[in-house]
């Protein structure tokens, strides 16, 4: 009889007790979970790392930002529009090499890397896929790109609206991606993302041109792929006895 008057009261006393333990973590777990506002959720983790603190002057407004700062470099908020911008730049630039590399190489042209051992050779030419180029010895394509750069950077260092500075318009949106807002903000963090992930690439053809000097990396892959247990990275940490 005691058995049974004791289970009974632990029976009608579980569902309080699932009652007021959901009661205590429903008004916990906005404090310590999700934060009253977007801001506090930016303020408390970052993105590309959960639980990983959000560096408070990486608010989330930028496009591609993750919260991603481990050596601090951006708490100066003058710095941190320079990165914006060099990433930005840079980004670009490697979204032309990655292509202009692998393109030349499927078409049988030749790979990156001798595709510029002309410039070692005294006289040397330039060629463009496979043709010469009539201003193409050393001295003056140097001065081309020289005076060409300086005029473009100089230009841009003119315009002292930092948004201008890294998405000009005009004549650099022929297309009018940026009419709509909410699309443009889309098109930004696509070309963050697309962009870093071509400087990757581009670091990556440089490390594999060193490990298989004077080889592209279109070569390299098909060499991987024809024998993936003898040629990958681990070769190249470990050279075979």
């Amino acid at each position: 009889m005691a058995s049974n008057t004791l289970m009974s009261s632990a029976i009608s006393a579980f569902p309080s007790l699932l009652s007021s333990s959901k009661s205590r973590f429903a008004t916990a777990a906005p404090l310590s979970c999700f934060g009253t506002n977007a801001s506090s959720r930016f303020s408390m983790t970052a993105d590309w790392m959960p639980g990983q603190p959000r560096p408070p002057y990486l608010d989330g407004s930028a496009p591609g930002d993750f919260g991603f700062d481990p050596l601090r470099l951006g708490e100066v908020p003058e710095n941190l529009e320079r990165f914006k911008e060099s990433e930005l730049i840079h980004c670009r630039w490697a979204m032309l090499a990655v292509p202009g590399i692998l393109v030349p190489e499927a078409l049988g042209l030749g790979n990156w890397v001798k595709a510029q051992e002309w410039a070692a050779l005294p006289g040397g030419q330039a060629t463009y896929l496979g043709n010469p180029v009539p201003w193409g010895t050393l001295p003056t394509v140097l001065a081309i790109e020289f005076l060409a750069i300086s005029f473009v950077e100089h230009q841009r260092s003119m315009e002292k609206d930092p948004e201008k500075k890294k998405y000009p318009g005009g004549a650099f949106d022929p297309l009018g991606y940026s009419k709509d807002p909410k699309k443009f903000h889309e098109y930004k963090v696509k070309e963050i993302k697309n962009g870093r992930l071509a400087l990757l690439a581009f670091v990556g053809f440089c490390v594999q041109q060193s490990a298989y000097p004077g080889t592209g990396p279109l070569e390299n892959l098909a060499t991987h792929l024809a024998d993936p247990w003898h040629n990958n990275i681990g070769n190249v940490l470990i050279p075979p006895q």
